[in-house]
């Protein structure tokens, strides 16, 4: 092998772990790093324009564009399952929203693993170090980090009367999510600077390019990690660029670094013969490591989109509608970076308890002022606003595992959405809580009427069969290759999220987590990221 294809570490996956890898792994000038992301440069316009996470989901420019299985618990519907296929991954193409979860959510992994370093003590410290908060430094935030996390530039009138009515309904306000607590009602912070999207790409990649010891390759897709089946050494990949296939592998004391997603890693592994001996004698690819959790423990949030017909005062809907009202929107975006441009998929937000048999808030809510009937579509032609529940602690686990060894092939993603009595309990009480705060004093002026799903569901098997029918992913698929206790037979991954059997080869993203967090993922996966570079750059 020529010694240009030889490097220290290869990362897989230029997304929101793999650019900060990049970046940490190269501080060393003697250790070289290649990163290899299948999909293409970052350099499209609607990448870095928030809004245009609309116009980037779904196309094959940025999107894997996967679907999932016909779901039981949703009906027999299919969904789109957005994952990033560009520079920055799905930092590229999500929400924006920067959330840790709860202090618990980490002490939960510290009970799966046996490793108190992924304590939320411990995981905070992770958080300050990459972050540039909007405020001051303090105990809970960190300045001059690489992330900028910003508070959001619009406002709308009927989101400030919806956090009323979550006040009168007794959550409380807040103006920080990321305290470790984060029950209460406010607006997002979210991961962007002056007005633009802030993706992995632009916060670590931008800088680590300059550096000579760093090769990235785009529109290079992985087609298997090269393993010697006696030795079980994972020594290299297989990438195949232009058509071309190529080689790359490690030096002796060197890592592969998989960080291509809950999804993306799943494949990888699975076509490499890493995973349920009995799926990958199906498909006939022979066992390299019979580890049966590969592809399992599938975990999302489920959001459940319910529709509010408003009167008296504007959303969104009326605003956009007109081609005047579009021409204001661009103008605004154009001279100041705000206003419906510059936003997030959802401005608001609420965490809450649907019930209180729960430790802990379970439910997160994203607020929207506008209404569609489904993404993609146009918004509709009357005032109304959209408030999303979602159960963040879902007991209801899927799988992903690949259908043919052809690297283009998609996978079969089966959530499993609301498939236990506990999920679809915390399914009718959301909606009952959502009901309980729009029909507070500060909407009653307003006279919001429940257009999704619709007041004839009453009941608690009728609101779960509702919430099939108004349910879909808001992105977050965590867990399915995840890290676990020695004694734990479907634990993919040690708690230093090395792969058990194999040698030099780590998993590094969001499949990691053996729970997932209570809120949105992004900034979590980061902070995963930062821990193994603590682990390999101290090595």
């Amino acid at each position: 092998m020529n010694q240009a294809n030889t490097y220290d570490y290869i990362i897989i996956g230029a997304g929101s772990a793999g650019c900060m890898l990049a970046k940490r792994l190269t501080e060393n000038p003697q250790k070289k790093v290649l990163l290899i992301e299948a999909g293409k440069s970052d350099n499209y316009i609607w990448i870095h324009i928030p809004v245009g996470y609309l116009y980037c989901i779904d196309n094959p420019r940025a999107d894997w564009r996967f679907k999932t299985v016909a779901e039981k618990g949703l009906n027999g519907r299919s969904l789109l399952y957005p994952r990033g296929r560009v520079l920055g991954g799905c930092s590229s193409i999500n929400g924006m929203i920067y959330m840790r979860g709860q202090a618990g959510d980490y002490e939960s992994w510290v009970q799966a693993t046996g490793d108190e370093a992924w304590s939320w003590e411990n995981a905070l410290k992770r958080y300050k170090s990459f972050e540039d908060y909007h405020g001051d430094a303090n105990q809970w935030h960190g300045k001059g980090g690489e992330w900028t996390v910003s508070k959001q530039r619009l406002r709308w009138p009927i989101m400030d009367k919806f956090r009323d009515a979550a006040v009168e309904a007794g959550i409380p306000s807040s103006d920080d999510f990321n305290r470790g607590d984060n029950f209460g009602v406010g607006y997002f912070d979210v991961s962007q600077r002056k007005g633009w999207r802030l993706n992995t790409s632009k916060a670590f990649l931008k800088d680590a390019v300059k550096r000579s010891n760093l090769t990235v390759l785009t529109e290079a897709m992985v087609t298997k990690l090269k393993i010697d089946p006696v030795t079980k050494n994972c020594s290299g990949v297989v990438y195949r660029q232009n058509g071309i296939s190529t080689e790359a592998v490690i030096d002796s004391t060197g890592e592969v670094i998989l960080s291509a997603g809950a999804i993306g890693s799943v494949q990888i592994l699975e076509r490499s013969g890493i995973g349920a001996a009995a799926h990958l004698n199906k498909l006939g690819i022979p066992v390299i490591a019979d580890l049966p959790g590969v592809g399992e423990n599938l975990q999302d949030h489920l959001q459940l989109r319910m529709i509010y017909k408003v009167n008296g005062i504007k959303t969104l809907n009326t605003k956009a509608n007109s081609l005047f009202g579009k021409m204001m929107i661009g103008l605004e975006y154009l001279l100041k970076r705000s206003g419906p441009m510059s936003m997030a998929p959802s401005q608001l937000g609420a965490f809450a308890y649907s019930s209180p048999d729960q430790q802990s808030a379970n439910v997160e809510y994203h607020v929207q002022p506008l209404s569609l009937e489904k993404f993609g579509e146009d918004l509709h032609s009357f005032n109304a606003f959209t408030a999303s529940v979602c159960n963040l602690r879902p007991t209801s686990r899927g799988n992903v595992h690949i259908t043919s060894t052809h690297p283009e092939a998609p996978p079969a993603i089966n959530p499993n959405y609301l498939s236990t009595d506990e999920d679809r309990k915390v399914a009718a009480e959301s909606l009952r809580l959502t009901r309980n705060i729009v029909k507070q004093s500060a909407l009653a002026p307003y006279m919001p009427e429940e257009y999704k799903p619709g007041m004839q569901y009453q009941t608690d098997e009728e609101l779960a069969k509702a919430a099939g029918d108004i349910g879909t992913t808001i992105f977050h698929p965590v867990g399915t290759c995840k890290m676990g206790r020695d004694d734990d037979p479907m634990a993919v991954l040690d708690s230093q999220l090395r792969v058990r059997g194999i040698h030099h080869l780590r998993v590094v993203d969001a499949s990691a987590m053996p729970t997932i967090t209570s809120g949105n993922t992004a900034a979590p996966t980061m902070m995963i990221a930062e821990r193994v570079a603590e682990l390999l750059t101290r090595e």
